[in-house]
């Protein structure tokens, strides 16, 4: 296996920046100011999330509340059952009209073959 010196390098490069980002000996952060400064803005961070998390949420439940709301005055699963029932009911309606019509037409068919012309027109 040989791995390319340009991909070294590059790992090399970020190396550094990685093992230094959680630095507990780091010395910007030596003096009780800059600690507590650092606390301060990562709670100020954690607070916003927190806030936009909420919001966020808040206006999920909204969205809910509406979908709930839409299917109770459009109809409950019940209703909707009785309107797969209706569509069944069309359905097999139709097809039994179509069965009907496809057996005329073959019959035509069958007639125009033996010679009954006036049944071609069909």
């Amino acid at each position: 296996m040989r791995v390319s010196l340009s991909c070294i390098a590059l790992l090399a490069a970020l190396s550094p920046v990685a093992a230094l980002a959680d630095d507990p000996h780091d010395p910007a952060m030596r003096s009780a100011a800059a600690r507590t400064h650092d606390r301060e803005q990562i709670r100020r961070l954690n607070v916003e999330e927190l806030a936009r998390v909420r919001a966020r949420d808040a206006q999920f439940a909204e969205g809910w509340a509406a979908s709930r709301a839409t299917n109770q005055t459009a109809g409950t699963d019940a209703g909707r059952t009785g309107d797969y029932e209706v569509a069944m009911s069309d359905y097999r309606r139709d097809r039994a009209r179509y069965d009907q019509q496809m057996v005329e037409w073959r019959r035509a068919v069958a007639a125009c073959a033996a010679g009954d012309y006036f049944a071609c027109r069909h």
